[in-house]
């Protein structure tokens, strides 16, 4: 969602970092009909810059739920909190697949809670998708 030319070598660094998968909920960048996005973790309008620490790979449906915002509500305690940073958070301390299938993204710190309700993880449509991709053997989860 940046109004920013990301410049064509950084924008591909930030592509292989991400190992071609959303850092946010994992989707791999060929299971979607629309194309991933490299994202400004802290956007352009609060003062977020266009550099290597700043930017993540996206796909574009957590782009989007994110848009510019650094914060919301946890759902357990009320609390304002932060929202997932790939580039300081480790994915499998707020995260794990769990479930029968595997394809829950459970949410194990507010910070996880805060995240996965916001951007939707485990909604019906996506859980879907992501049980197809674990037994295609596509989907892991983020690498951080």
């Amino acid at each position: 969602m940046s109004e920013t030319h990301i410049p064509v070598a950084l924008r591909r660094e930030v592509i292989a970092r991400a190992g071609n998968r959303c850092e946010y909920c994992g989707m791999p960048d060929d299971a979607t009909l629309v194309s991933h996005e490299v994202d400004h973790i802290i956007a352009e309008r609060h003062q977020g810059k266009t550099e290597r620490e700043n930017l993540a790979y996206a796909c574009f449906r957590c782009n989007r739920l994110k848009g510019s915002d650094l914060t919301s509500i946890d759902p357990q305690t009320g609390n304002i909190t932060r929202l997932f940073n790939p580039r300081v958070d480790k994915w499998g301390e707020h995260f794990r697949l769990r479930g029968p299938d595997g394809a829950f993204i459970e949410p194990l710190t507010a910070i996880g809670r805060t995240t996965a309700m916001f951007l939707e993880f485990n909604d019906t449509e996506w859980m879907a998708l992501r049980l197809e991709l674990l037994h295609q053997s596509r989907f892991a989860p983020p690498m951080s």
